[in-house]
């Protein structure tokens, strides 16, 4: 049975890693990913299409130049985008923070393992748990940098509002704001290096305490060892 100070220990951890993975369902379930109002030039007037979307689906409304809505519409982002680049990209994330929410889940349960149990394999303890933790926030931080990669080098907002108009025709300008599904995913960041602090101090602790025990066999005296 693993002592009282690693069962609290891992036990922290595990709960940290279980929010991690509560979070990154969150992010992947909740459509505030980004708003965004993208102005088009039209026939003798001036048309904003505003838009609020995710991964999967999304929300735009349409407003001509004096303030009036025109129309109100619920799409799939996967159904809208007709670019490659943008669609490929879009895919890829997702795919991203499903790795993510798998290594989370990994880790839940490489913290609950210890937190019960001495596991015989190296790789069960604190290694598997600096391994899954590491990747999941590595997995995490390249979904956040894709994401506004996507908006701001490919153009999605525009690509999204041209598929819920048909009459738009210039674009003149794009403005967006970040929503907290996006941000949120900095928690998991935050999470997962929690996470990797506590099993350090236990790992830390565990190795210092090993020292200590091995320090009075190196300083006794050779005759003393002979006998």
């Amino acid at each position: 049975m693993p002592s009282r100070k690693k069962t609290t220990l891992f036990a922290a951890a595990f709960c940290s890693c279980v929010s991690s993975f509560v979070v990154a369902c969150a992010v992947l379930g909740t459509q505030q990913w980004v708003s965004s109002e993208v102005r088009f030039a039209s026939t003798n007037t001036s048309i904003t299409v505003s838009l609020s979307y995710g991964l999967f689906r999304g929300t735009c409304e349409q407003f001509v130049e004096a303030g009036l809505q025109v129309s109100t519409k619920t799409f799939q982002v996967a159904d809208s985008l007709s670019s490659t680049k943008t669609k490929g990209i879009n895919t890829a994330i997702i795919v991203v923070l499903v790795l993510s929410l798998l290594t989370s889940l990994l880790s839940s349960g490489f913290t609950c393992t210890n937190a019960v149990s001495n596991p015989y394999q190296t790789f069960l303890g604190p290694t598997g748990v600096y391994t899954w933790n590491s990747m999941c926030a590595i997995l995490t931080l390249i979904a956040m940098i894709l994401f506004p990669v996507n908006i701001e080098a490919n153009s999605l907002s525009e690509e999204l509002a041209y598929g819920c108009s048909t009459s738009l025709q210039t674009h003149l300008q794009s403005v967006h704001n970040y929503g907290y599904s996006y941000w949120i995913m900095l928690l998991i960041l935050v999470l997962n290096v929690v996470s990797v602090i506590i099993i350090y101090f236990y790992d830390h602790a565990r190795y210092s305490k090993k020292k200590e025990q091995e320090r009075p066999i190196e300083n006794a005296p050779k005759d003393v060892i002979l006998f």
